[in-house]
């Protein structure tokens, strides 16, 4: 279960991967890693399929990162991210945020089982110094007693 003080701890690290991060200008994967640069974080892209992101080097995966990325966001289909979690429990990351859209009962057990900092279910952007229409979005789920405890 995400809680407000896993998302915190997440959010207080300064070096991040971006795991899926996408070509395509108008994916959300690409806005997110360019919202988390833009809010001071060290962010890798790591994508198989591409060389270079921003004219920044995209990665492979998280073992060819220059250096370990303390968390990672994880914006691939459900079908990959059992493999993109054992590569970072692997590589050494000890905090994964799994995002909506790319949640896999089983990736989420294996973190749970490592004593990985896992969160899912929610949204990055919603608490990672949120604009519109993410903060809007928080403020909703807020109300409602949906945000996490």
């Amino acid at each position: 279960m995400t809680t407000m003080s896993s998302v915190n701890d997440f959010l207080d690290l300064r070096t991040l991967a971006v795991v899926g991060v996408s070509r395509s200008e108008k994916k959300f994967s690409r806005r997110l890693y360019r919202t988390l640069k833009k809010r001071g974080y060290n962010v890798f892209a790591v994508n198989p399929n591409m060389d270079s992101i921003d004219g920044e080097i995209c990665y492979e995966n998280l073992q060819s990162l220059p250096q370990k990325a303390d968390g990672a966001v994880i914006v691939v289909p459900p079908d990959q991210t059992n493999k993109v979690v054992r590569d970072a429990v692997e590589a050494g990351v000890k905090h994964i945020w799994i995002q909506q859209g790319a949640e896999s009962k089983e990736a989420i057990d294996y973190c749970t089982e490592n004593q990985i900092n896992v969160i899912h279910d929610q949204c990055v952007l919603m608490f990672a110094e949120p604009s519109f229409p993410h903060s809007f979005h928080r403020s909703v789920l807020k109300v409602f007693g949906k945000l996490p405890k």
